[in-house]
């Protein structure tokens, strides 16, 4: 996996196009590591998760090492916790999180994808959950996370059948938000407009849609401790300035 920072947006590439950005063990530990820093950095606005340039996103899990690593069940057992905890890590990172899909995004790949945020693909972007074909148990997270996003109906569909799914489909579905003929300047565009938006109103909005999405709607310590933080913000000060004088916001130059 790779990382650069440019602007207020990180970009994590997975880069194995010799193996399709296949995802290994070492990759999904790598997003565990990885994003927490990243959520810590002030510099970082937000997150986006891609595959090399043109695709794939990615193939999915590594089947290659499945023999040598989830041939027993207590190393299987490890296998799962390490993608648990990677899947997590993204699904957690409190900024707000963009999977750019160019090319196929199969297995781990749309396990990856639904864990973001918000998702943008390329036309030609195929979609496939596939643990059906190996005997494999879908994850109970990534099962709820899938339910959540296309409904129980779909979801059937996808986990039963194991077939591709295309960029159309997708996008009726609710797999993903916008079919877009240049991707990667609609990233650019989104990440853009992401980063001019006031982060405290962003990271608030992810924690609660993440609390309703839990089945939480009462106004708890949690809830409380996000509407005091923005009270209290420079951004809000910012924001309401901007508004009253009649000018845009700039929320970075106001969080410093």
């Amino acid at each position: 996996i790779d990382l650069e920072v440019t602007g207020g947006v990180a970009t994590l590439t997975m880069n194995r196009p010799d193996k399709h950005n296949a995802i290994n063990l070492a990759m999904w530990q790598a997003f565990a590591t990885l994003l927490p820093p990243l959520a810590a950095d002030p510099l970082v606005d937000l997150l986006v998760i891609r595959g090399t340039p043109g695709g794939p996103f990615s193939a999915g899990a590594d089947v290659g090492e499945f023999r040598e690593l989830r041939s027993t069940p207590e190393p299987a057992a490890a296998y799962g916790e390490a993608v648990d905890a990677g899947e997590a890590a993204i699904a957690r990172f409190p900024k707000p999180t963009i999977a750019m899909i160019e090319g196929f995004a199969i297995g781990g790949g749309s396990q990856v994808a639904l864990a973001c945020d918000l998702r943008l693909c390329a036309p030609d972007s195929q979609f496939g959950i596939t643990p059906a074909k190996l005997g494999i148990v879908y994850p109970v997270a990534s099962t709820a996370r899938l339910v959540d996003i296309v409904g129980p109906a779909w979801a059937s569909w996808i986990l039963f059948t194991g077939d591709l799914i295309d960029a159309p489909t997708a996008r009726r579905i609710g797999l993903v938000h916008e079919v877009c003929d240049d991707v990667v300047a609609r990233t650019a565009e989104l990440a853009g407009t992401l980063g001019s938006r006031a982060q405290v109103s962003l990271m608030g909005a992810k924690a609660l849609i993440a609390k309703v999405s839990r089945g939480e709607r009462t106004v708890d310590d949690e809830v409380r401790q996000h509407y005091h933080h923005s009270l209290h913000s420079p951004e809000y000060a910012e924001g309401v300035d901007a508004f009253l004088t009649k000018r845009a916001a700039d929320f970075r130059a106001a969080r410093g």
